[in-house]
């Protein structure tokens, strides 16, 4: 059986994953869901960055038996990456879910608009250092699609959610060395795989990457947090990949 490593995206708790997490228990994997550093239960200081995250995923990693199937969400893609790259020997598979690998320098503030990055970094110094989640008005109109969210999820997942620290946002991640041995999947839910290509073929370069031979698409078209939205289907992706991986 397979060992995965489950990272959520921004805000977000290894809460996230129950569902997937379960299910995947449920086939006779072996599961670790994170609470990213500085989320939550593991919230420390507002100056936590994403190397700091980096260098958690790697001693995690370090923790487990053997080589594992890495999962990133959203936020957490371009940490995961950095830790795959980092800790290659630990593992045998990377999936990214509803993101992409970034490039070394780009942080995820990079995705927006110049309006939208300054209304962020007021946010962030309003908040001490801290960037609260914004509501879900907010999410839509910056393209952050809540398809497959029924009220129910919506309350739970924004009443559940805690500050990330700034710099996870504003700062990137320090890359290793990419090893095209390394199999690679992204799960493609809130943008299809013909719109990814589409963007990796233009040399967008939070998708240029996925244009490389190591990198599968697989389609799971609902919103961006699938893990809420589509557990069961998410957790049959990572099973395939799981399957695919151990061949």
């Amino acid at each position: 059986m397979t060992t995965f490593v489950l990272v959520p995206g921004f805000w977000l708790g290894a809460w996230a994953w129950d569902g997937v997490a379960a299910r995947l228990r449920a086939d006779g994997h072996e599961v670790h869901a994170v609470t990213p550093l500085g989320i939550g239960e593991r919230a420390t200081t507002a100056d936590v960055s994403a190397d700091d995250q980096v260098a958690d995923i790697v001693a995690i990693l370090g923790e487990q038996t053997g080589p594992v199937v890495l999962v990133g969400h959203s936020g957490a893609g371009p940490v995961v990456v950095a830790a795959a790259e980092k800790a290659r020997e630990r593992v045998e598979h990377l999936v990214l879910v509803d993101t992409g690998p970034m490039p070394d320098g780009m942080a995820h503030i990079d995705f927006h608009q110049p309006s939208t990055q300054e209304w962020i970094r007021v946010r962030i110094a309003a908040h001490d250092g801290w960037y609260p989640i914004p509501d879900a008005e907010w999410m839509r109109a910056s393209g952050a699609s809540l398809d497959g969210l029924d009220d129910d999820t919506l309350e739970a997942m924004w009443s559940r959610a805690t500050p990330e620290p700034g710099g996870v946002v504003t700062g990137s991640a320090s890359r290793g060395v990419n090893d095209p041995s390394l199999p690679k999947t992204l799960v493609a839910s809130s943008f299809p795989s013909e719109q990814v290509r589409g963007l990796a073929a233009a040399g967008v370069p939070a998708f240029v990457e996925l244009a490389r031979p190591e990198w599968s698409i697989r389609d799971l078209p609902t919103g961006h947090w699938p893990m809420l939205s589509e557990p069961d289907a998410l957790a049959a992706v990572l099973r395939d990949v799981g399957v695919v991986t151990n061949t």
